[in-house]
């Protein structure tokens, strides 16, 4: 009887043991949900002319509900997919027409690649990464102000503009906290270098670089195949 025990009793820890040691191994799905908080860090170039020498835009933040899904190509190297709804942002009128107000809104779609390296063993409580990625930023429903169209100084109608859509890259520090065999916490920051166009209904044009910096908290589920 004794020895039946302790042949359980090692079955069970090796069963835990080996449960452990599947939180992030090799083959591991790993899904996220949290919230994410979008803040372009602005370098706006000018309005070409007509409009007022100085004037550039400033861009606001936004937090929307954040998905991720990881695969685990390897016990360490992972590859995600960032996803989630269009972000809504306030354009406000900054240098020579700052506190004007609000110019326009706009939202952007900015689905990521990332290729990852965890580090420390799979099974660890703790596990810090970084991540390399790809964004591609689609911008939508971009919709001007009164304002916007005094601000371009060139009379008629109100004006409306497109920004381009862009390729970016994309820069991840993270970690995740385990929680139990298949629950753990996320959080990391993200700074993409993005650079897009204006194209506004009178014919000017702006340049402006938004490098926004994100910053998210999620709580995630690991689990092998679908």
């Amino acid at each position: 009887m004794k020895n039946t025990v302790k042949l359980l009793a090692l079955a069970a820890a090796l069963t835990v043991a080996s449960a452990a040691s599947a939180q992030q191994t090799a083959g591991t799905w790993l899904g996220t949900l949290g919230i994410n908080k979008i803040t372009p860090k602005v370098d706006s170039g000018d309005v070409s002319a007509p409009a007022l020498p100085g004037t550039k835009t400033d861009v606001g933040s936004d937090t929307k509900p954040r998905f991720a899904i990881a695969y685990m190509v390897t016990d360490n190297i992972a590859a995600e997919i960032d996803l989630g709804l269009p972000y809504k942002h306030e354009l406000r009128g900054a240098g020579a027409i700052e506190g004007t107000g609000k110019l326009a809104t706009a939202e952007v779609l900015p689905p990521t690649a990332f290729i990852q390296y965890r580090f420390l063993p799979a099974n660890s409580m703790v596990r810090p990464y970084v991540g390399l990625g790809i964004t591609y930023a689609m911008f939508q429903k971009e919709r001007g102000s009164g304002q916007l169209t005094a601000v371009l100084n060139t009379g008629g109608p109100g004006a409306t503009f497109k920004l381009d859509d862009k390729w970016a890259v994309s820069y991840q520090l993270g970690g995740t906290v385990k929680i139990n065999e298949k629950w753990f916490l996320d959080a990391s920051v993200i700074k993409t270098k993005l650079k897009t166009t204006a194209h506004y209904s009178t014919g000017q044009t702006q340049n402006v670089r938004l490098d926004p910096l994100a910053v998210n908290v999620s709580i995630g589920y690991n689990f092998k195949g679908f």
